[in-house]
């Protein structure tokens, strides 16, 4: 099976795709964060450098699906393709940080990786507002991000909740995290194992 978590920066997603993937014994994908050399000056200057990132997450994200498509293993995955076309891409270009003939090479490109993507067996998608996600990126302090702005973030969470509103690929279960800590409160990581469990499985 794959199994993909998907939601905005702050989330959680890296920390629950863990914590899962420990608790199923599944296979660990997680997001080409620390090794990607554009992500530091693409915060600094996204209209210069976003073009650049998005390509080097879309390849990333690419070699990865190749893995687990190959894989005969269960596998649970940080983001997804579909989030570096559908939200991230798209917000740039929407925000005139990313120019039409840029976004319409990217749109290609990607629609031709897409042909031979397999979509998730079930997408889980986190959804927080603005202070929960605040609140997670001021607590693991990242450098690089301490540039995103409100504003930002704001627009990618638009982003999102209209791509989920019309996500008919496969399986999706939606989670609220704004009041759930999965982290210190083992009951609250309980919780969303019984509805991924319920949906994988049948099992309430």
């Amino acid at each position: 099976m794959h199994i993909a978590i998907v939601g905005n920066i702050g989330a959680g997603k890296t920390t629950l795709a863990t914590k899962l993937s420990q608790h199923f014994k599944w296979d660990l994908y997680l997001e080409a964060v620390e090794n990607n050399p554009y992500l530091k000056d693409f915060y600094e200057d996204m209209e210069r450098w976003a073009f650049h990132l998005q390509v080097f997450f879309l390849n990333s994200r690419f070699n990865q699906v190749q893995q687990i498509q190959s894989s005969s293993r269960s596998v649970i995955q940080d983001r997804t393709i579909y989030e570096d076309a559908h939200i991230f891409a798209k917000n740039l270009h929407q925000s005139n940080l990313m120019s039409t003939r840029d976004y319409e090479n990217y749109l290609a490109l990607f629609q031709s990786m897409i042909s031979m993507v397999k979509a998730p067996d079930l997408m889980i998608y986190l959804k927080a507002d603005l202070p929960k996600l605040i609140g997670q990126i001021e607590k693991r302090n990242r450098d690089y991000e301490s540039s995103i702005s409100i504003n930002y973030l704001r627009n990618l969470n638009e982003h999102y909740n209209t791509w989920m509103s019309t996500y008919n690929q496969g399986k999706l279960l939606t989670i609220d995290v704004n009041s759930l800590d999965f982290v210190a409160n083992p009951e609250d990581l309980g919780t969303i194992i019984e509805k991924i469990q319920g949906e994988l499985f049948g099992l309430f």
